[in-house]
């Protein structure tokens, strides 16, 4: 009699199933970070906040956490005091919602939308813009550095 404990049978049933839905076609992510070798970076007087825009790339895991996340990203240009600012999402829901162009329905988006509408009131010009992603690698790379963090509970975001 040999005893198999709990865990290696888990271990190996997940193992198992991974490797009977191998991808035949399968290329990893490569993540291509052209300035990585940059170590800093200035503002000159010629170059003031009023003079570009500033871009906000987010993204998060489902469609209340990607609302979630742009709400972040807008609370903190709010806070800086940025008048103008281009946002970019992999999200499409959450994007055409906040351009207007798609109906929001479901009443858990609801307030979501509003409070970004309602936040979107202080910048001079403010634009979404839609990121398929695949483009958007960067804003996925950090939402999943951001995911491994433990934060102080006062500062999480509270959900609507």
């Amino acid at each position: 009699m040999v005893y198999v404990s709990q865990k290696a049978v888990k271990g190996s049933a997940i193992a198992d199933f991974l490797a009977s839905r191998v991808l035949e076609d399968y290329e990893p992510l490569t993540f291509d970070f052209p300035n990585e070798d940059l170590m800093y970076v200035a503002a000159t007087q010629e170059d003031t906040l009023e003079d570009h825009p500033w871009k906000l790339n987010f993204d998060g895991v489902s469609n209340a956490v990607e609302y979630e996340a742009c709400i972040m990203g807008i609370r903190a240009a709010v806070e800086r005091k940025i008048k103008v600012l281009e946002v970019y999402g992999d999200s499409a829901l959450v994007i055409y919602q906040l351009k207007g162009e798609w109906e929001t329905r479901d009443s858990k988006l609801i307030n979501y939308r509003e409070l970004v509408l309602d936040l979107i009131k202080v910048f001079d010009d403010i634009t979404f813009h839609y990121l398929p992603c695949d483009e958007n690698q960067m804003a996925n790379a950090l939402a999943a550095l951001a995911s491994m963090i433990r934060t102080n509970k006062q500062e999480d975001m509270k959900p609507i």
